[in-house]
């Protein structure tokens, strides 16, 4: 199964920019979206089928145009979930997982931090999510969660980890989260398989950051542990430009 996560920052943004064209050459199994900024009426969501992925489903904000997920496969999954039953979490449309016979895909958009109230908001919902998840591995053993993450972890995950240490996405209470996010019991599949520098999946729309590759590392597919044996290829998609994200892929036996 060839899985990509994929922030394309406004569903309808990216459909413009070339994003359906690109989805048929990537050809995944299943990709998970994330800000998606729509709500299904506000476009058409068969393009989807068009071009070989029948089954989508949205999980929208409650605020139009903002946040929001999605997962376009063309599987059919046993059963969709849609939220966590959270309602702090579910209002933003932040969670969304289908299921298929051996393994679950979420795609998650963990909030930002962008002034002090949201990022009490998203060291809350980091909290919950984690109590969340911690019961669900239990149930769903096998369970991927790909998505935007908004931390990097380690050092070597940003392009400036002295300057940019007292930001949200680095802050060291952040960082410790992810660290033990993974620790109880998931592998970041990047990480698995490269430990080089200089792979980011974000990069500001200030002073050329993409074209300097002055990046972030946000987005993670996290594979809960009894996945290890299966897990074949994960890699960033940087050529993809329809977004300030760009694409990562997992590849499962």
């Amino acid at each position: 199964m060839k899985i990509i996560s994929y922030n394309v920052n406004g569903i309808r943004a990216a459909i413009n920019k070339g994003f359906l064209d690109w989805l048929q050459s990537a050809n995944p199994d299943v990709i998970c979206l994330q800000e998606i900024k729509a709500n299904e009426d506000q476009f058409d969501t068969t393009v989807f089928e068009s071009i070989g992925y029948p089954y989508h489903y949205w999980f929208s904000a409650e605020k139009k145009g903002y946040s929001g997920v999605a997962i376009i496969s063309k599987i059919k999954p046993n059963h969709v979930e849609f939220g966590t039953g959270i309602p702090s979490m579910d209002a933003e449309g932040r969670n969304l997982r289908a299921d298929f016979d051996t393994v679950s895909v979420m795609s998650l958009y963990l909030p930002s931090g962008t002034n002090d109230a949201r990022l009490q908001h998203k060291f809350d919902y980091m909290d919950m999510f984690q109590e969340y998840i911690d019961k669900l591995k239990v149930e769903i053993p096998n369970l991927i969660i790909c998505g935007d993450y908004n931390i990097c972890h380690e050092e070597i995950d940003i392009h400036n980890p002295k300057g940019l240490s007292n930001v949200s996405g680095f802050l060291p209470v952040e960082r410790k989260w992810i660290g033990h996010f993974i620790d109880s019991g998931f592998i970041d599949s990047f990480r698995h398989f490269n430990k080089e520098p200089n792979n980011y999946t974000w990069w500001s729309y200030r002073a050329n950051a993409r074209a300097n590759n002055k990046g972030w590392r946000l987005d993670y597919a996290m594979a809960a542990q009894p996945l290890q044996d299966r897990l074949k290829r994960a890699v960033i998609l940087s050529e993809a430009q329809h977004s300030d994200h760009c694409p990562i892929l997992l590849e499962i036996e």
